[in-house]
């Protein structure tokens, strides 16, 4: 069957396989139309199929790299192979991926989020406004520091219990919080997947990203929450305040002598900050972590001393908090027989996302592929093409056309993670912008921005367009609230659309005034908008103490 594909084959492929083995590997990858679109169905079947999830994203993944090894060594076509495929492998992604993950399996484990989250609905008092508000903030926050998939499976369980006694819909707290791990994610190298990708890909440290990304992020954030309040606000307004505890605000020593002096039952409030999972169960462990993370975080922002790539402190830093973790264990418990069984396993088994790991590096090849067979660059000069033709058609400047490429990359991103798995899509783009930025005049380091904002923004659009979206909801309806696709997208849409248009503006400034500009514009922004956000709650407060 294969001998029909013969008189099709391009000339080097033959030879190679006249010439033996070794030279069939110094050949590399054809790169003749035929084998480019056999990559090209593949990457088309890859996104048809995680799009339907219709079979684990793993096995799609497998699958496509088998199809292009079959390709490479049963036929002509060598699309890549397997010494092509080691180097399409980005460790720096798959290590720090993997030490992150494991730093945040061991603070788990330590209680620290559970007791978070309960601390922070302690100090909002029983206000929902406040305590949507104190949600949304602390997980943007934490998810640009952590997995924002992680952060909201701690934070979610504690919310759907608060909404019934406030008596609100679980939903008002939940959709504010979600919007706000991707918005958060956003900000930094390690709070999405694909800014991991694209700081590797493109040479990004995490002090770059933090600079150029974390004042617009906040600025949206200040938008989401005022959008959330605009929707929300009538259910807000007519919920139940809790009664603040008798306890509040001293220290937890005392808070029970408080309670018992008084003779007052244990309130709602109350209850869900005693709820499993709220207290620090290890503080030798946690103080550990925070300074081993605090050193991983000083290994990221140093980068342009050390020159070490963001992987190497993240590993540094996991190998020592698992050390620590190994020996406070030993120290704790007598050697047995099932001695291993302890904390050290269950972060490497269970906190390490192995299948996450496989579908990457299964991800990386099949892009490799593209790669190599020339397909990447088939696609980068058909970008080329089409944002000259369209600057030349509107009349723009190079800057001018540098700004509408920022701009189309921003929204193509944007509409199409709102619609499948941003990580392939991150995965293919990036070679291909990289590509392009040879044909542009300027700084074209906004146009890795804009593929950040747009690829992360964009999955607030629809519960299947993240993996924070798909987690929490799963959550909050196996906890008995159900989070319709319907409901999600009408609050989600408008969330993204608005999003995209403040990443938008801080493109074009970045194109126009440069990046120390669009920062300081960013700055201004930032400080006007908390300014009259300031005011409008001190109104608030002034007209709520009017009616009491």
């Amino acid at each position: 069957m294969f001998r029909l594909l013969l008189p099709l084959a391009p000339s080097g492929a033959l030879a190679a396989q006249h010439a033996g083995p070794a030279a069939g590997a110094a050949a590399g990858s054809t790169t003749d139309p035929v084998s480019q679109a056999i990559v090209g169905i593949v990457l088309a079947g890859l996104f048809l199929f995680l799009a339907l999830e219709k079979a684990h994203r793993v096995l799609v993944a497998l699958a496509g790299v088998a199809v292009l090894w079959t390709f490479t060594y049963l036929t002509p076509y060598r699309v890549i192979t397997l010494e092509t495929a080691q180097a399409s492998l980005d460790l720096n992604v798959l290590l720090l991926l993997a030490a992150m993950m494991a730093v945040v399996g061991v603070l788990k484990s330590t209680g620290v989020f559970g007791w978070a989250v309960a601390r922070l609905l302690e100090r909002a008092g029983g206000r929902p406004r406040m305590i949507m508000r104190l949600v949304a903030w602390f997980t943007g926050a934490v998810s640009s520091v952590a997995d924002n998939v992680t952060t909201v499976i701690f934070v979610t369980p504690m919310v759907v219990r608060m909404a019934g006694p406030l008596g609100v819909r679980p939903v008002v707290f939940l959709l504010p919080m979600i919007m706000a791990a991707n918005i958060g994610g956003t900000a930094t190298l390690i709070g999405d997947p694909p800014n991991i990708m694209i700081g590797s890909g493109a040479g990004l440290s995490f002090l770059d990203f933090v600079i150029a990304l974390a004042i617009p992020c906040a600025i949206m954030m200040i938008v989401m929450e005022w959008y959330a309040e605009r929707v929300f606000g009538g259910e807000l307004t007519g919920a139940t305040r809790l009664p603040a505890p008798p306890e509040a605000g001293l220290p937890a020593a005392d808070a029970l002598e408080a309670r018992a002096a008084i003779g007052a039952p244990v309130g709602a409030l109350t209850e869900e900050m005693r709820a499993p999972g709220t207290a620090i169960v290890d503080p030798l462990l946690l103080r550990w972590a925070l300074g081993i993370s605090a050193a991983i975080f000083v290994g990221f922002v140093t980068h342009s001393i050390t020159g070490m790539p963001a992987s190497v402190p993240a590993v540094l830093g996991a190998a020592a908090l698992l050390v620590v973790q190994d020996v406070l264990y030993l120290r704790r418990h007598r050697p047995t027989a099932r001695e291993r069984k302890h904390g050290l396993l269950a972060v490497i088994e269970h906190e390490i996302e192995w299948p996450t790991l496989i579908f990457f590096a299964f991800l990386f090849i099949i892009v490799g592929a593209a790669v190599a067979t020339g397909l990447i660059d088939r696609a980068a000069t058909g970008l080329a093409w089409a944002v000259h033709e369209g600057g030349a058609l509107l009349g723009l400047s190079p800057a001018g056309t540098l700004c509408f490429a920022a701009l189309l990359i921003c929204w193509v991103a944007g509409t199409l993670s709102a619609l499948v798995d941003n990580i392939p899509f991150v995965a293919v783009t990036i070679p291909i912008i990289a590509a392009l930025r040879g044909d542009l005049a300027g700084d074209t380091t906004v146009l890795w921005w804009a593929l950040a904002l747009g690829a992360c923004l964009g999955g607030n659009a629809t519960v299947i367009g993240a993996s924070a979206n798909v987690t929490a909801t799963g959550l909050a309806e196996r906890a008995g609230s159900h989070v319709t696709f319907r409901e999600f997208s009408t609050f989600g849409v408008p969330v993204t659309a608005m999003t995209l248009v403040i990443a938008s503006i801080y493109l074009a400034l970045h194109v126009y005034v440069g990046a120390a500009g669009a920062l300081a514009w960013s700055a201004a922004a930032l400080a006007l908008l908390l300014v009259v956000r300031f005011a409008r709650r001190r109104r608030r407060e002034v007209r709520r103490l009017g009616t009491a």
